[in-house]
């Protein structure tokens, strides 16, 4: 076959460039703009007027059929009838897989796959914290008790009366405990009711509420109060209980003066993992209680009794809130997330304030600080053992959050210090 005839061989030019440069000056300016049919990122060419050579009207394509959206180029963008022209950035660095760029007017690149699964584990986890966790304590119910007992006002004539109520009450909690299948809740009711004990207030509802003595207060020229911390309820009452009695016995080994503790369970704490740890909101229901529950105790015990307060943990929060017009000489804060307060003059209180905190402690890696979030406020402000704060720091060695009465340890001699209205070792730098 010969060579096709020049009048057969089809032009290499777009049929949107001019034939002669007095044809492309006789044309008005060709202006790009981005088609708004078409996917973002892509171009359509247009120009002002009718008649614009090579034109692609919006929502069309080339030979006049309607579509709906143009497939978005892959390598370059290509204007009809134009020579093709590099890919804008964006677009590049979002084909290479960079989440964080995206083609210029485009929509936003989609994350790697292994992060969207990680972000939608994420978000199904907190979804089921939110929750589960509110249903599953909705799901223990509390175990079924009586009331409390009526007793008289605290005074030293009413002590022994009070006590034999509240063990009377303690008994019939037990024996209630039992007959709905909650074994534990009836051993620790059971051991309250012991005759050796000696309780001025007691509550078998719910997550439960004692006040225990330990010594005599109506003789006692010094008395400590035991203020505890989250996780403590009469299921857990033994661990607290021990507490008490290794600083009772601390405290009689120190002095022949008489001496008395107080196991004060008075107020529901907060479980260490829940929301309401991080709030003061338990701190400022127990914080009544607890000033009411001081004041009636100097109308038992001498005049002039030396009182202390010894608040462990959330404890803290708790004196920290109670602190304004409280009846106390001393307030001590050991394993202390904070009070509520940045400094110790903003407790308001002629107490005076010490802190500790153990180098094997956690709570040391707690943020100190205070945040509005969702209508409340979270956290507790200053750390009670720092400068700032001001607070008169003891030595508690490396006591662990749950070891600042442990027997033998410099914490709990400190705390003995501080009962009996003496000075405590300084903290070694």
């Amino acid at each position: 076959m010969g060579r096709p005839h020049p009048a057969h061989i089809p032009s290499r030019r777009p049929p949107s460039e001019p034939a002669s440069p007095e044809a492309a000056r006789r044309r008005p300016p060709v202006e790009w703009s981005r088609s708004e049919a078409g996917p973002a990122g892509t171009a359509a060419r247009a120009a002002p007027g009718e008649g614009a050579v090579g034109a692609v009207p919006a929502g069309t394509c080339r030979d006049g059929s309607s579509r709906a959206t143009l497939p978005r180029p892959t390598a370059t963008h290509a204007p009809p009838g134009g020579r093709p022209h590099p890919a804008p950035r964006g677009a590049r660095a979002a084909r290479r897989g960079n989440p964080t760029r995206r083609a210029a007017g485009g929509p936003p690149a989609v994350p790697y796959p292994g992060r969207r699964r990680m972000l939608r584990a994420l978000l199904s986890t907190l979804l089921t914290a939110a929750v589960v966790v509110p249903l599953t304590a909705v799901a223990r119910l509390p175990v079924p008790a009586p009331p409390p007992a009526a007793l008289a006002p605290l005074t030293p004539s009413t002590l022994t009366s009070a006590y034999a109520a509240n063990r009377a009450n303690a008994t019939e909690a037990a024996r209630t405990a039992a007959a709905h299948a909650a074994p534990r809740r009836a051993a620790a009711d059971r051991a309250l009711a012991a005759p050796s004990r000696h309780l001025l207030a007691f509550d078998g509802r719910g997550t439960g509420r004692a006040t225990e003595v330990l010594g005599d207060i109506a003789h006692a020229r010094h008395i400590a109060v035991l203020v505890p911390g989250s996780d403590t309820t009469l299921d857990t009452y033994a661990r607290f209980h021990r507490a008490a009695a290794a600083l009772y016995t601390e405290l009689t080994h120190r002095t022949g003066t008489p001496v008395a503790v107080i196991a004060w369970l008075g107020y529901e704490t907060p479980a260490t993992v829940s929301t309401t740890v991080t709030t003061t909101t338990r701190a400022d229901q127990a914080a009544p209680r607890l000033r009411a529950f001081v004041r009636g105790l100097h109308a038992a015990a001498p005049a002039g009794a030396h009182v202390s307060l010894l608040c462990h943990s959330y404890g803290s929060v708790v004196c920290g809130r109670a602190a304004p017009g409280l009846a106390a000489d001393d307030i001590a804060l050991v394993g202390s997330p904070g009070t509520g307060a940045d400094r110790a003059a903003a407790l308001h209180t002629h107490a005076r304030i010490w802190a500790a905190r153990g180098s094997a402690d956690w709570v040391e890696h707690v943020p100190h600080m205070r945040t509005a979030l969702f209508g409340t406020t979270v956290g507790f402000g200053a750390d009670p053992v720092s400068a700032a704060f001001g607070a008169r720091v003891f030595d508690a060695a490396d006591a662990g959050h749950s070891g600042y009465f442990a027997p033998g340890s410099a914490s709990l001699a400190n705390l003995a210090r501080i009962t009996l209205g003496r000075t405590p070792e300084a903290a070694r730098g």
